[in-house]
């Protein structure tokens, strides 16, 4: 049984930082490609950050230079560091998996089978 949970969301000042953090169960997330995705109210979800099974990374252009992604293996866990934080940045992020597929597509939601339940990121 796949099972994706989300933590670390929070409210924080523009300018600041979190981290959020997926722990993953029921399969061994390295590999997997993993993305977060975001969905702000009245907006549809879209894709933030990915990587893929082999840890290349792809991420969208609003927070290019701002966001990292990162996986830890040994933990089965996949991260997310965000930093200078905007307001544009508040939505329900989600933590999401697929089977390996290729890196140009890593950042299409409708591609992705598995997903948590998301954690609420405030910036104000």
């Amino acid at each position: 049984h796949v099972q994706l949970v989300e933590s670390g969301g929070g409210s924080v000042q523009a300018g600041g930082s979190l981290r959020l953090s997926c722990a993953v169960s029921g399969y061994t997330a390295s590999s997997y490609d993993m993305g977060w995705f975001r969905q702000a109210p009245g907006k549809e979800r879209e894709g933030v950050a990915a990587i893929t099974s082999s840890d290349v990374p792809r991420y969208a252009d609003s927070v290019k230079g701002r966001f990292t992604i990162s996986k830890d293996n040994a933990k089965n866990t996949l991260y997310l560091q965000m930093n200078t934080l905007k307001p544009e940045d508040t939505a329900l992020y989600y933590c999401a998996a697929r089977s390996r597929r290729d890196w140009a597509s890593l950042l299409q939601t409708t591609l992705y089978s598995y997903w948590g339940q998301g954690t609420q990121v405030t910036v104000s």
